[in-house]
């Protein structure tokens, strides 16, 4: 009967308990009784056949892949005194492993946490909240824990980790193993050790002292008397860029490369192109903050999520072709945002702070969206010659 517990159902709750990762590593649940759902005396009667294959199947179990069953006595006034399991016992987590096909998991999941509490104690609650991803890195512990290692000797090594000389550990291992080596790191190392402030994948090599890629700046020069040596486009690292003592009087950031490139001259001016939400790279160029600002991006939330980041950074930034007269001109071509972000942006200024309130609220149309390159050239040079 369906609402009589089977083999195959205590297969399925163990199974449960493994995905969660408890049968691997809760000693205290051993020894372990799971109550069965069995037949009443009335079914006794009304379905003896079903009753009599029932106790059988159980029967065939007994003593099989370390099973041990409890029984009791059920009484029936027509069938008379009859004997019916009542749980499942196990002993131990091996036995139990090996009801469900796990018992060389089990032994597995062992060597590997002797291997890493061996080396590092303090990894112990980590074991224990992620005993399956044990499993799953089995092949890969001997290099994971050579990088812990090498950094608790070796703490913010400033070095690229392609500079690494540990065997079989290379940049892409690293970057394929970030997330993991950053949960067993932030236990390993000291407090002093790791850059609070530096969080996910991205944030790996400040986190842990590594020297990273450093960010690139690319920029058009708008005016051809200030072209250097016959270049306009240049991209140069973010460092050397806040170092530039350029003769430009206004600066323009737009998101779109193709904006970038074709954005119209302008006399001693630039355009700063291609950071999207990587406009933190800008935050320490002290001659920027000395300039007028236009900033350029799409009209949607994520557009003025940047603008506002822009302005955090430099408060005389204004916005451009980001207003609400340009986006009712081009209505046929609005368009449709993937993932609206609805953060509060408190550094827009009133005419942009209501828009962006009509775009996160779906008020002029569900998500909506005009994508800077859509507007009309003609229209650009209009604005940039009113400016």
């Amino acid at each position: 009967m369906n609402r009589w517990t089977t083999p195959e159902e205590l297969r399925r709750q163990l199974l449960k308990s493994w995905d969660r990762g408890r049968l691997l590593t809760d000693p205290t649940q051993f020894p372990l009784r799971k109550p069965l759902r069995g037949p009443t005396a009335g079914d006794l009667g009304a379905h003896f056949e079903e009753v009599r294959n029932w106790v059988q199947s159980w029967a065939q179990q007994e003593g099989q892949r370390g099973l041990a069953l409890e029984w009791r006595d059920i009484n029936s006034r027509d069938i008379g005194r009859n004997r019916l399991p009542a749980a499942a016992l196990f002993d131990h987590r091996d036995l139990a492993l090996d009801y469900i096909g796990k018992r060389q998991h089990g032994r597995t999941f062992d060597r590997l946490r002797a291997q890493i509490l061996g080396n590092f104690p303090e990894l112990g609650d980590w074991i224990e909240q992620r005993s399956l991803q044990v499993l799953e890195l089995e092949a890969q512990w001997p290099r994971l824990l050579g990088v812990v290692d090498w950094l608790r000797e070796h703490p913010r090594p400033g070095v690229y980790i392609r500079q690494l000389e540990l065997p079989g550990v290379d940049t892409k291992f690293v970057e394929g193993q970030k997330k993991v080596l950053m949960e067993l790191l932030d236990r390993v190392l000291a407090p002093g050790q790791v850059n609070q402030d530096a969080r996910g994948i991205a944030g790996f090599e400040s986190r842990y002292g590594f020297r990273s890629k450093p960010a690139q700046i690319r920029f058009r020069l708008l005016d051809s008397a200030l072209y250097l040596q016959s270049l306009d486009d240049l991209q140069i690292p973010a460092a050397d860029f806040a170092r530039l003592a350029l003769p430009v009087e206004r600066v323009f950031i737009t998101e779109n490369d193709i904006n970038g490139l074709a954005f119209p001259g302008f006399s001693r001016a630039m355009v700063i192109f291609g950071l999207g939400y990587g406009l933190d790279s800008l935050k320490g160029v002290r001659w920027l903050q000395e300039l007028p600002i236009h900033y350029w991006g799409d009209i949607d939330t994520h557009g003025f999520a940047m603008l506002d980041q822009v302005r955090s950074y430099f408060p005389q930034t204004q916005s451009l072709l980001m207003d609400r007269a340009t986006l009712l001109a081009h209505e046929i071509l609005w368009g449709c945002e993937a993932r609206p972000t609805r953060t509060v942006l408190p550094h827009l200024n009133i005419e942009e702070s209501a828009l962006y309130e009509d775009l996160r609220l779906d008020r002029i149309a569900p998500s909506l969206r005009l994508e800077q390159e859509r507007i009309g050239y003609d229209y650009v040079q209009a604005t940039l010659r009113a400016l």
